[in-house]
């Protein structure tokens, strides 16, 4: 069964959220993302959950992990400025390995910027804006429909591999309205709990696909939790063995399950001669600009990263090999771009699109550029 629905994509998200079993929510107000922070001061209570406005977004991040560590599947929302300042506690997510989603409804920067324009400018920041080397997972809607089963699956992975994940929107998504199918069968997934007996726990230990069974406090299993590398019982060490054993196992929780963390999708590429790569809002530009280059006899199609982080680079470098001629599309100055050149920049021509006015991209933009490099001996 399911009921068709119109709504925004920041409501969307929090209909998602509700939907996987969000019951917590700590924020601060910031455009373009304040509707999500207002749809979960509505909506928890009603559900027995709770919404609680921080002092700020540092806070907003801690009062998260404080939440999910007692086993409550919770989230934060924000946009480019807030998202920087979350940044110390995501790292400290990443290494004690504490589920939760952060939401990203990305606007044009620098600092303050233009709060109500639509940006891609967060990408990197989303991948290394933490300190040091460690996992992430980032999912970028293309419509309100995606924002909703997105928001789910956002929890389901980091509840399934312990880890945060980042749920990587845009303004032009977060503000647009659409209809929605909320579908009732929709998979669910909770975090694994030990079927040991209670007492000291080893919760750190790897298990099924590298992922450690923590227990949730006041459970009755004992176990230490600290952002300090740490050993299979949680306590500190500065045994170089065990530091290079756990950062090494963070990496590759994510790296080695990448098959079941990936997802793209790809439009018009079966005989495609020119590839256009775009995610997020940016995608719906990348489209249009496929139909349009084909009514003019261009064989164009569209690879759309779903997963940001990590990237599918196996799809995307037989698509680029294939075609020979690669245009990202891009609302910043170039940061994806660089990730697709490195991928298939050494055999493929690789170009550029991106917009840093707080404006959209046209599919008359991308058609002219599409063209150029077409053409291009």
């Amino acid at each position: 069964m399911s009921k068709a629905v119109l709504m925004q994509g920041n409501e969307a998200c929090v209909k998602g959220a509700l939907k996987a079993g969000m019951r917590f929510f700590a924020g601060y107000p910031i455009t373009p993302s304040t509707e999500i922070a207002e749809g979960c001061a509505v909506e928890l209570p009603k559900l027995g959950g709770k919404f609680i406005q921080m002092e700020d977004e540092l806070a907003s991040m801690a009062a998260v992990i404080g939440a999910s560590v007692t086993g409550t599947k919770a989230m934060t929302a924000t946009s480019g400025p807030g998202f920087s300042l979350k940044q110390e506690n995501i790292g400290y997510a990443c290494e004690a390995e504490i589920p939760c989603v952060i939401v990203d409804v990305q606007r044009s920067g620098p600092s303050t910027g233009l709060p109500t324009s639509s940006s891609q400018g967060d990408v990197m920041q989303t991948r290394w804006g933490t300190h040091g080397d460690h996992p992430i997972i980032v999912l970028s809607p293309s419509s309100v429909s995606e924002t909703y089963y997105l928001t789910i699956r956002a929890f389901n992975l980091a509840e399934k591999y312990m880890t945060p994940v980042i749920l990587l929107m845009d303004e032009m998504i977060g503000h647009l309205r659409e209809t929605v199918n909320l579908y009732d069968d929709v998979e669910i997934i909770n975090r694994k709990q030990p079927d040991e007996p209670e007492g000291n726990f080893e919760a750190y230990k790897a298990g099924e696909n590298l992922v450690p069974v923590l227990p949730v406090f006041g459970s009755g299993h004992y176990y230490n939790i600290t952002g300090l590398t740490h050993n299979t019982w949680g306590f500190p060490t500065n045994n170089r063995k065990i530091a290079g054993d756990l950062n090494s196992r963070l990496l590759n929780k994510i790296e080695k399950n990448r098959k079941d963390i990936e997802s793209f999708e790809e439009y018009l590429c079966d005989d495609a001669e020119l590839l256009i790569v775009a995610y997020g809002g940016s995608a719906r530009v990348g489209e249009e600009s496929v139909d349009m280059l084909r009514k003019k006899g261009i064989k164009a199609g569209m690879y759309r990263p779903v997963t940001i982080w990590p990237m599918a680079e196996t799809r995307l470098a037989e698509l680029s090999e294939r075609t020979g001629k690669v245009l990202v599309i891009e609302h910043n100055n170039g940061q994806y771009v660089h990730e697709v050149e490195r991928v298939a920049g050494k055999k493929v021509e690789v170009g550029f699109i991106g917009n840093i006015s707080g404006s959209y991209i046209l599919p008359t933009e991308v058609v002219k550029k599409a063209e150029e490099m077409y053409y291009a001996k």
